[in-house]
């Protein structure tokens, strides 16, 4: 064999293996025990800007590549790109997940019209990938422009604290606080350890593509906590999840809506809790991405819902579609108030959900309480306050009494709008039996793209 060629090939090991995004795959796979696609792949004279492998996290096949800053500051070029298109593709041919991460400096403005053809090369095959198999991106360093948006494609976004993610090409809102404020990324890590650490543990969770199946259940796993009946909804989302799975999505962003990655006795769900008075535009829209991204790879989403009205019809409409459209298993709880829209939205026919339950204190209504008893009593209220020394004290008295009597859970129970009434003790155990009911649950749809309410 040509002596050469060999010592040629050990030397570009040698640096290969020293590089930045060496290391970072190093620490992302088991035993940091990986295979190289693409290892010797040129660029400008030199070695593509960007290290590829696939190898396994917690046993599981994942692919992934980190853009390498030891080469040119990780810039993108025709090189770097056709290897990323390569991990794409072989992601796409084995229903595996894909890990990305970014850190750049931006693009080879010598390769010009090339450059444009390779983002675009790498934004199609994201997008065609999408739904398909997870897709996290961990943003570590410098990552502007179109390189940010392809970033920001990925099912869940990671950034490092200190990182830069913004679509401005000057880095103009780079703080990474901006994107966890507008909802760009859905976590923040103090550090790249953390961040790949986070990674791992949501690949251990997720299925590995959207063919998978849809409920894995292991033997019995302590709670993170007890529900109990003065807890929100979100204090009782996180209770009923398995101690140390709950992973808080989008936490700064859309306040009103709670979105997280758990595990239930074992089971992989998604718990979506609204709570508040108003569920506004960006609690909405948070909201809807998320049971999106569940409903693509039949992740079971289970709802806890406190929320009396929505502040934003383009919001509600997104809700809405999304829960309307999504085939995967669906169960509602009901921990405090459901009225009009938000109830037909997230709970009822509309959201088309399998099982509803609601605690024994839930308040149910087509409408408003004010409105309902002003519609259902009438007259009679009208009689009964005209008299009244006091009438807007004595009218909130009869729409409390009205509303306690009428618009209770055993009510909704009897008319058909919750399946079961329950102890708010029994909710994660109720959750557990609906969800093991639910797994094999199949939906013949009909023949379209998606719909085009979000």
């Amino acid at each position: 064999m040509n002596k050469e060629i060999l010592n040629a090939v050990s030397q570009a090991k040698e640096t290969l293996g020293a590089s930045v995004g060496i290391k970072r795959l190093s620490m992302l796979f088991d035993d940091g025990v990986f295979t190289e696609i693409d290892a010797f792949a040129g660029s400008a004279g030199g070695f593509a800007e960007v290290a590829a492998a696939h190898g396994t996290i917690e046993g599981i096949g994942v692919y992934a590549f980190a853009q390498n800053t030891d080469v040119s500051g990780g810039a993108m070029s025709r090189a770097q790109a056709a290897k990323i298109k390569k991990v794409y593709d072989l992601a796409l041919k084995t229903g595996e997940p894909v890990i990305a991460m970014y850190d750049s400096i931006g693009g080879r403005l010598d390769e010009g019209a090339d450059l444009l053809a390779a983002y675009g090369d790498i934004m199609r095959w994201s997008n065609q990938l999408s739904g398909v198999v997870p897709q996290i991106s961990i943003v570590m360093g410098k990552c502007f422009g179109t390189q940010a948006l392809i970033a920001a494609c990925g099912d869940i976004v990671i950034v490092v604290n200190g990182a830069e993610m913004t679509i401005d090409p000057s880095g103009k809102g780079a703080d990474p606080a901006n994107a966890l404020e507008n909802g760009t990324a859905h976590l923040m890590a103090e550090d790249e350890e953390e961040a790949v650490t986070t990674a791992r543990n949501l690949i251990a969770i997720l299925p590995q593509n959207n063919l998978s199946p849809a409920c894995v259940a292991y033997d019995t796993i302590s709670p993170q906590g007890e529900v109990d009946d003065d807890m929100s909804a979100f204090a009782a989302a996180q209770a009923v999840a398995d101690e140390g799975s709950f992973v808080n999505l989008q936490s700064a962003f859309g306040q009103n809506a709670l979105t997280a990655l758990a595990t239930v006795n074992g089971t992989t769900v998604g718990l979506t809790a609204l709570n508040g008075t108003e569920l506004d535009a960006d609690s909405c829209a948070k909201a809807a991405r998320f049971i999106r991204f569940c409903d693509s790879f039949s992740i079971p989403v289970v709802t806890l819902l406190d929320a009396e009205k929505f502040g934003s019809l383009r919001g509600a409409a997104q809700l809405a579609g999304a829960y309307a459209e999504a085939t995967c298993p669906k169960v509602t709880v009901i921990t405090g108030s459901a009225f009009g829209a938000v109830y037909i939205a997230a709970a009822g026919t509309g959201a088309a959900a399998d099982m509803i339950y609601a605690w024994s204190d839930a308040l149910v209504s087509a409408l408003n309480p004010e409105a309902a008893a002003v519609i259902m009593l009438g007259d009679d209220l009208g009689g009964a306050l005209k008299d009244s020394k006091d009438p807007q004290k004595d009218k909130a008295e009869f729409i409390k009494s009205f509303t306690a009597s009428e618009l209770n859970a055993v009510k909704a129970a009897a008319a058909g709008y919750v399946d079961g009434i329950i102890d708010p003790a029994a909710t994660r155990e109720t959750i557990i039996n609906a969800v093991e009911m639910l797994c094999n649950k199949r939906v013949s749809t009909l023949p379209k793209k998606h719909c085009t309410s979000i």
